[in-house]
C-alpha cells in the first residue's frame, strides 16, 4: 500500500502553511501570552496566570454577552439559510435571467463592512431615507436608538442584506449541478415538490450548506461593525455582544484582560467548529 504522506505534492502546501503561521498562528500566540499578564506597556507586563480568565468567567456580563451573541447567530442562520435556499430555488426557474439576478443578489458581498450600517441608517432616516419616509407616511414609528427590538431588527436586516448572497450563490451552484433526470424521475413517480427538495435537492446541497452555516456562524457570532455603528451596544446593553465587550477592554487599555477575552472567544468558536465537523463526519459514515 502506498503511503499518501510520501506524495511530494504535499510540499506545495508549505508556502500556504508558512503564510498562515505568519498572519495567524504567531499573532495568536502573542495574544495567548498577553492573556497571562497584566500589561501596562509592551515592556512592562507582570505575570498573573489565569486571573484574567477567572475574572471574566465569573463576570455575569460575559455570560449575558455570550447569550446575546449566540442568539444573534441563531437568528441570522435561521433567517438567512432558509431564505437563501428559497431564492436559489426561484433562480432555477429563471433560466437565462438567473445569472444577472444572481449578480445583483451577490452585489452586497463586495460592500465594505464599515459602510453597511451607514447605508441602513441613511435608508431609515425619516428625512432623507426612502424607508424612513415610507414609515413616516404610514405612521410607523421605528426607534432603533431606544427600542431594543427595533435595534435587533435593524442589525439582523443589515447583516442579512450583506450576507444573503453567499447562501444564494452556494445553494444555486449545488442545485444547478443536480442532473435533470433525477427531477424527471421524481415527477413520474408523483413526488411532491417538498419530497423532491427533501430527498433529492437537499442532500445534494448539504455539503455547500455546511460550509455556509459554519462561515456564517463564525462571522455572525463575532459581529462588531454593524452593532457598534448602529447603536454601540445599546439600548441598555441590549446589543452588547462579545466583540463589543472585547473592544471595550481594548478601549480602556486593559490589554491583558482583552487578550484573555479574545482567547475565550476563539476557544468558543473553535469548539463549535470542531463539534460541527465531527457531526458532519459522523453523518458521512452513516
Amino acid at each position: 500500500m502506498n503511503n499518501p504522506y510520501s506524495n511530494r505534492a504535499w510540499w506545495l502546501l508549505l508556502p500556504s502553511l508558512a503564510l498562515m503561521g505568519f498572519v495567524a498562528v504567531i499573532p495568536l500566540m502573542a495574544v495567548l501570552n498577553y492573556s497571562f499578564h497584566d500589561v501596562f506597556t509592551v515592556n512592562d507586563a507582570y505575570w498573573i496566570g489565569l486571573e484574567w480568565y477567572a475574572e471574566i468567567i465569573r463576570d455575569p456580563s460575559f455570560w449575558a454577552s455570550f447569550g446575546r451573541s449566540a442568539l444573534f447567530s441563531a437568528i441570522a442562520l435561521g433567517v438567512q439559510v432558509p431564505l437563501g435556499i428559497w431564492l436559489a430555488l426561484l433562480l432555477l426557474k429563471m433560466s437565462r435571467f438567473a445569472v444577472p439576478v444572481l449578480m445583483l443578489v451577490a452585489l452586497p458581498l463586495v460592500v465594505p463592512w464599515n459602510m453597511i450600517a451607514g447605508m441602513w441608517l441613511t435608508l431609515i432616516n425619516p428625512e432623507i431615507g426612502l424607508a424612513g419616509k415610507a414609515m413616516t407616511a404610514l405612521g410607523i414609528t421605528f426607534d432603533y436608538k431606544f427600542n431594543a427590538l427595533h435595534t435587533w431588527l435593524l442589525i439582523v436586516l443589515a447583516d442579512t442584506w450583506h450576507w444573503i448572497g453567499l447562501v444564494v450563490i452556494l445553494s444555486y451552484a449545488g442545485l444547478s449541478a443536480i442532473p435533470e433526470p433525477y427531477r424527471q424521475a421524481a415527477a413520474i413517480d408523483g413526488a411532491s415538490r417538498f419530497a423532491v427538495f427533501r430527498h433529492i435537492e437537499l442532500p445534494r446541497i448539504s455539503g455547500a450548506l455546511s460550509i455556509v452555516i459554519l462561515l456564517r456562524f463564525v462571522d455572525s457570532f463575532m459581529i462588531y461593525t454593524e452593532a457598534f455603528s448602529i447603536n454601540a451596544g445599546g439600548p441598555q446593553d441590549a446589543t452588547s455582544f462579545l466583540s463589543l465587550e472585547l473592544a471595550a477592554d481594548i478601549g480602556s487599555y486593559t490589554y491583558g484582560r482583552a487578550a484573555a477575552r479574545a482567547m475565550l472567544n476563539v476557544l468558543i468558536v473553535l469548539t463549535v467548529a470542531w463539534a460541527f465537523v465531527r457531526i458532519r463526519s459522523s453523518e458521512r459514515v452513516r
